[in-house]
């Protein structure tokens, strides 16, 4: 493929190279680019890409796209923003594969995983045909997992899990849209057939510099989708709704005016059943996972999967099948007398989310055991801390990833929200002595709540990844308490 091939949706500003040169790929990262590769000089978060042009030069890189002309001797295209400029030659080199696919972006900090999980499986059960998934868990293209590092991929990987999606005869991908990815361009220049707003509560602001820029942010969804699903009972819904140019569907629990309501709600500690009421239908909607939040979800995929145009009794009856997310109020079989809840809330209002939920069905007390990560927004750890003691019976606060943190300055942290709480609670500092403190304290009845770990399978302490899957710490524990 040819520079100019691969150039022709970018903007350029200056270009000092032969856009006839045979290109052999496209990086970013100057530790695995190969000679004749494109190099684009991203701005991340934590790294410049414009401090390792003269490293892309020296190996070879066949042009460089920047932003700012090169102090080094090299072929080089001057762009307005590189973020955008990566996401469109991505694409270029794989063939534009989303314009195949009707592609599905969920937004909001809460409830992407569950949301787009369910949209799969509806798609999948009402077509027969296997969806494509991007997302926190993991990649899937039908039942073919892929590993997951971020929520949304960064744009080359994108476009090329679209490619690989699109050779694999799917016609449909459901993908999660963070806020990171929509800020840094990474899906820039994809169209969404449907965009569906979740809710917005306090996260990633050590990234956003107030909740009104984190909505704006989220908002940039919404320019690029052809039909847009809001959830109106957010308060940060007239943000999505301002920046919306597309029709609107909005879907609600407690305002009638919306589009599609839930009512007579029923909530058991297995699952949720609610009536779906739109214009001109009311349909009993039963979906295997517990809490009110699960109605929330349960509406958002109605509404997305209405507007690719399933009918709406074979989206309910396919809900009523669908399987729960891993580590998304995920119940662990313990053969006890009492209920353990994994689940990867990790926001206040997550947290609190899960935590009232639990005390919708549990007739004993609710038991929270959770910490909060090192190395980010340091300001939600007392809020976390408030809502744990406010909301539970007996907290238990300890590690959760540390990253390079100490972990106990983080629990200091947590603490402050608790000073003045008269809700009983312990400090154990090592979360897997933790689990084992709580399960053996665990009494007839109680809901113990494992939180902010959920699909994880490790924790990171310094800068080391270690193996930590909490279903496995349970279970070696009451095989060793046999």
């Amino acid at each position: 493929m040819t520079l100019g091939e691969l150039l022709k949706k970018v903007d350029i500003v200056e270009a000092a190279a032969d856009m006839g040169t045979q290109v052999s790929g496209v990086c970013f990262d100057t530790k695995t680019l190969g000679a004749g590769e494109i190099f684009v000089a991203v701005r991340g978060y934590q790294h410049d890409g414009h401090m390792f042009i003269g490293e892309a030069a020296a190996k070879g890189a066949a042009c460089v796209i920047c932003e700012s002309i090169p102090d080094v001797q090299t072929p080089y295209v001057l762009v307005p923003d590189t973020h955008q400029a990566l996401a469109l030659v991505s694409a270029a080199w794989f063939g534009f594969p989303a314009d195949e696919l009707k592609i599905i972006g969920v937004t909001g900090t809460n409830g992407k995983t569950t949301v787009t999980s369910l949209i799969k499986q509806v798609i999948e059960n009402c077509t027969g045909d296997k969806a494509g998934l991007i997302g926190t868990n993991g990649n899937k293209i039908g039942n073919e997992e892929f590993p997951a590092e971020r929520t949304t991929p960064s744009a080359y990987e994108i476009q090329e899990l679209l490619s690989m999606m699109v050779k694999s005869g799917c016609l449909y991908v459901v993908m999660e849209v963070s806020s990171h990815s929509l800020a840094q361009g990474r899906v820039y220049g994809i169209e969404f057939e449907v965009g569906v707003y979740t809710n917005l509560s306090p996260e990633h602001l050590d990234y956003h510099a107030s909740m009104e820029e984190y909505a704006e942010t989220k908002s940039l969804l919404f320019k690029n989708s052809r039909n847009a699903v809001i959830n109106i009972d957010d308060a940060y819904a007239f943000v999505m709704r301002k920046e919306t140019e597309c029709p609107v569907t909005t879907y609600s629990v407690n305002d009638d005016s919306a589009d599609l309501v839930a009512k007579n709600i029923k909530l058991f500690p297995d699952r949720v059943n609610f009536g779906a009421l739109s214009i001109g239908s009311l349909n009993r909607v039963e979906l295997g996972m517990p809490g009110m939040f699960t109605v929330y979800n349960a509406l958002a995929v109605i509404a997305a999967t209405m507007l690719l145009g399933f009918e709406t009794d074979r989206i309910v009856s396919a809900l009523k099948i669908c399987k729960g997310v891993k580590g998304r109020a995920e119940v662990v079989p313990v053969n006890k007398d009492y209920t353990v809840l994994i689940d990867y809330a990790h926001t206040p209002a997550a947290l609190e989310g899960i935590i009232k939920a639990a005390r919708e069905f549990s007739p004993g007390r609710v038991v929270t055991l959770f910490g909060c990560g090192g190395d980010r927004d340091r300001k939600k750890r007392p809020l976390m801390g408030a809502i744990a003691a406010e909301n539970s019976d007996y907290v238990i606060v300890t590690s959760d990833n540390p990253r390079t943190e100490d972990p106990a300055a983080i629990i200091s942290d947590i603490l402050e929200g608790m000073k003045n709480t008269a809700t009983p609670y312990r400090v154990i500092e090592n979360r897997k002595e933790a689990i084992h403190w709580a399960l053996g304290s665990s009494k007839t009845d109680d809901v113990l709540i494992l939180a902010g770990k959920g699909h994880e399978t490790y924790q990171i302490i310094g800068n080391e990844k270690k193996h930590f899957d909490e279903r496995i710490i349970i279970e070696e524990y009451l095989n060793n308490r046999k």
